[in-house]
């Protein structure tokens, strides 16, 4: 859950497929995925939740609403978009001296932003260890209204593929890691899935608290205290989607759209039609990263807690559902995007923490690679030119 809704926002351990404290399922591995990692099971998740935070609602509502969160401090820059929008990023406004050091790229979840307790945590991680970071915000949650007649959605790989290629662009000294929260991390996972080997410019990635299964998911938030958090999300895509109106008139039917009780029906009306689904059941089935597990190539860490309030554990996957660059860690406790840990009143550093160590392990394994890489295939370069374009806007 985001505390931090964006309508109102201004401008170390080896990758080994398998679930971490699960043995995973024997047999071989699936057709057409990646061979080579092993098969057996990796160290147990380092996550336990603390005594005072004994339920899963609990876990997830105490850090998003009531943890102490550190202070970052960014620098927005605005990007047209392809097709006359525009994004707004927003950067640690203090870059690394270095400009070779890592740059990560934080994709927020549902009515997220960087001002979401998460942002926050990981992008002060981020900047204590003298790495770069940024946070893309998805169209509508920067907090100013976008200008094209649509939003953001779960599957929007298409968004993905044009803000990592284009940052890359702008830092290509730098290594590109990666890490997509709740929607932000399902939408993650399917560029990553769809690319395959041409996501090799991503030194690694990290999908924390993803609905991997968007029917599951969806479901999951339509039905008991889980209608507290529905209500929480609807009551800001409802506002945005009047605005939305007020900008194209007649793009959906207004009176349907404020009637909408759960996101299933909201998708239906707003979310699908307007970004090429014919409906919700084409939409959360499509746009589901689990059905592109098997052809991610990148080094992955795919976190889920498996007493999530939004996801059912009987959804997330197995070692036999996913390729051998993936590691799946599935704590029992945790919440949604929540991992707190430390006596009263708690840090909410631990998911920060743990992504950080996952992308610094790939970073050795990376450097080892690309020296290899350039021993064993020398190439001339004296008739080659390469200009190194830098952001004017966050150096």
């Amino acid at each position: 859950m985001d505390s931090d809704t964006c309508i109102n926002r201004p401008a170390s351990q080896t990758c080994t497929s398998g679930i971490a404290g699960e043995a995973p399922d024997s047999g071989a591995r699936p057709p057409g995925a990646p061979s080579g990692a092993p098969l057996g099971p990796p160290p147990p998740s380092t996550y336990r939740a603390p005594f005072w935070l004994p339920e899963r609602h609990l876990q997830t509502l105490v850090p998003a609403l009531l943890s102490r969160k550190p202070r970052v401090t960014y620098q927005r820059v605005r990007w047209a978009t392809p097709d006359h929008d525009f994004i707004d990023l927003d950067w640690l406004a203090r870059a690394p001296a270095a400009d070779d050091a890592p740059l990560v790229v934080l994709f927020h979840g549902l009515e997220g932003s960087a001002q979401s307790h998460y942002s926050l945590a990981l992008l002060h991680a981020i900047e204590q260890r003298g790495w770069h970071g940024v946070v893309p915000h998805f169209r509508s949650c920067s907090g100013e209204m976008n200008l094209a007649p649509r939003f953001y959605h779960s599957g929007d790989s298409t968004e993905i593929d044009w803000i990592l290629r284009t940052v890359q662009a702008l830092h290509p000294r730098r290594p590109l890691l990666v890490a997509g929260v709740s929607l932000g991390g399902n939408a993650l996972l399917r560029w990553l899935g769809e690319q395959g080997p041409q996501a090799g410019m991503v030194t690694a990635a990290v999908s924390a608290c993803a609905p991997l299964d968007l029917r599951a998911g969806g479901q999951a938030l339509s039905a008991g205290f889980n209608l507290v958090y529905t209500r929480n999300f609807l009551s800001t895509l409802k506002r945005k989607s009047l605005l939305k109106l007020a900008q194209f008139p007649g793009l959906f039917d207004r009176a349907a759209m404020l009637d909408a009780r759960d996101l299933y029906q909201f998708d239906n009306i707003v979310t699908a039609p307007l970004h090429g689904y014919r409906d919700t059941d084409d939409y959360w089935s499509r746009a589901s990263a689990k059905h592109v597990l098997q052809t991610v190539t990148v080094p992955t860490l795919v976190l889920n807690a498996r007493n999530d309030p939004f996801i059912p554990a009987a959804s997330l996957p197995s070692v036999k559902d996913v390729s051998a660059a993936i590691t799946l860690e599935q704590p029992a406790s945790g919440g949604h995007v929540g991992f707190m840990s430390g006596p009263l009143p708690g840090r909410i550093d631990w998911l920060a923490e743990r992504i950080l160590d996952f992308f610094a392990a790939h970073l050795h394994d990376g450097l080892n690679h690309r020296v290899g890489h350039r021993l064993d295939h020398r190439v001339d370069h004296s008739t080659q030119t390469r200009t190194d374009t830098a952001s004017p806007h966050h150096g």
